[in-house]
């Protein structure tokens, strides 16, 4: 199972790598804007620079799981963006919603085993009880 969440984690920070530092170097190229609301969302997220922001932290929290480091931190920032991703899909563009169930079971067991892990460490073991009781 480790090496499960080991690759979960390597694929979602690659992903987020990917497609966020696409937002600064435009290697894909960009589709026409959809038709109604999510065009009118999309060209207000283009105009006013918010996709840089975004952009800024898809790369920095897909590289905090590609080093391994504050992963913690990564998937919180990650799972605010992808919460962004299906309320956009849900409510604007149900058409898009494939890539959004694919990063979401990606980060599924990273998430479950981050928060195993703080589980088990937050736990006093029975030596320190012992010493902080008052007599």
């Amino acid at each position: 199972m480790k090496i499960a969440t080991i690759i979960a984690r390597v694929l979602l920070g690659l992903i987020f790598v990917f497609f966020g530092s696409n937002a600064f170097l435009h290697f894909l190229p960009m589709p026409p804007l959809p038709p109604g609301l999510a065009g009118l969302y999309l060209k207000a997220f283009l105009e006013s620079g918010y996709v840089y922001v975004i952009g800024g932290m898809q790369v920095i929290a897909g590289l905090l799981l590609l080093i391994g480091r504050f992963v913690p931190l990564g998937l919180t920032i990650l799972a605010a963006i992808i919460f962004n991703i299906w309320a956009f899909h849900i409510l604007m563009a149900p058409e898009g919603f494939p890539p959004a169930l694919v990063v979401t079971v990606l980060e599924g067991p990273e998430f479950n085993s981050e928060a195993k892990s703080r589980s088990s460490r937050s736990r006093p073991d029975n030596s320190t009880r012992s010493f902080c009781r008052r007599t």
